[in-house]
């Protein structure tokens, strides 16, 4: 069976590892073209092009599938790799978070089969392990589901859970997730080989949407209630990192739990080596490993050293 694998990040790569290591024909990968990244922003290939490349698996990176674009240069690279998947003749096209609409035209080449990080219909979108944190789920999953040219709102062909735990952060679920996508989507194949991977439509009750993570969330309010700010911090790790401020420094917070204690909203009531604790709306958050501009993130006790905090403010 020829496979085309359409995806990006890292979560992507483990399912194309998968799908190599179990032997799938693979002649094409459609990836994001190469972009800044990390500190220095220095051009950097995709997690998914690096395994393509290791690997000798041709690459296309458009701008964009549409062929109806009205950008030249992105009607142009879609039309360029319309024909290119036109002529392999491949049997499925796998996705994953891909960061590309894929219009009915590519659609309709052949099935699109799409694993997405999430226990559908919740969290479509493109920030579903964030949004799983953040609103306190008590279990996430992977669904592995057709294509349609609505939001992830394919017919789900597999699905498995996972149990959130509550030192999960979007980081470690991601890990787990990953792992969990590339192990399912082996087997999807295989049944869909067989002609035996059924498509169920998904619930109409349920459906919640998973926006897109912005920076301008990072910065947390402690008027809210604690355990809504110790589920921040954990679905805002790795990226965009939790934030506060005192006396006009940003400090970023990595790991926090909640803990007892009242007062004003953002006032540090203790400060040692055990944590940072600062009132909240309700109770109050212990703030553990944190970060000064330009430093490292270090465990409360390092980073106390030289930065007096009791009796000040987090805002």
């Amino acid at each position: 069976m020829k496979v085309v694998f359409a995806g990006t990040p890292e979560f992507a790569a483990c399912a194309l590892r998968a799908l190599i290591d179990a032997g799938f024909d693979i002649p094409l990968v459609l990836t994001q073209p190469d972009r800044p990244a990390g500190r220095g922003m220095q051009v950097q290939a995709s997690s998914v092009k690096q395994v393509a490349l290791d690997h000798g698996i041709e690459v296309l990176q458009p701008l964009s599938l549409r062929m109806d674009s009205k950008d030249p240069q992105r009607a142009s690279q879609a039309q360029a790799a319309h024909a290119r998947l036109a002529a392999l003749g491949y049997d499925v096209m796998v996705v994953a978070a891909y960061g590309l609409i894929l219009p009915r035209s590519t659609l309709d080449i052949a099935p699109c089969i799409n694993i997405h990080g999430s226990l559908l219909p919740r969290w479509r979108g493109a920030a579903p392990i964030h949004r799983a944190i953040e609103s306190g789920d008590a279990e996430t999953g992977v669904t592995i589901m057709g294509m349609e040219e609505g939001l992830d709102t394919g017919p789900m062909m597999l699905i498995e859970r996972v149990a959130i735990d509550d030192g999960d952060t979007t980081g470690s679920l991601h890990d787990k997730l990953a792992a969990l996508g590339a192990t399912m989507i082996v087997e999807a194949l295989r049944r869909f080989e067989r002609g035996a991977l059924p498509a169920t439509p998904q619930p109409a009750a349920g459906v919640s949407y998973a926006a897109k993570i912005s920076k301008d969330e990072a910065r947390l309010d402690f008027t809210l209630p604690a355990v809504d700010l110790w589920r921040k911090v954990r679905a805002f790790n790795p990226f965009p990192g939790a934030q506060g401020s005192v006396n006009g420094t940003v400090v970023k917070i990595w790991n926090a739990l909640p803990a007892d204690g009242a007062g004003t909203p953002g006032q540090v009531l203790t400060a040692d080596a055990q944590g940072i604790v600062v009132a909240c709306g309700e109770g109050a958050l212990r703030l553990v490993q944190l970060q000064k501009p330009g430093g490292k993130r270090l465990p409360a006790g390092e980073f106390l050293k030289g930065f007096a905090l009791e009796g000040l403010v987090f805002a």
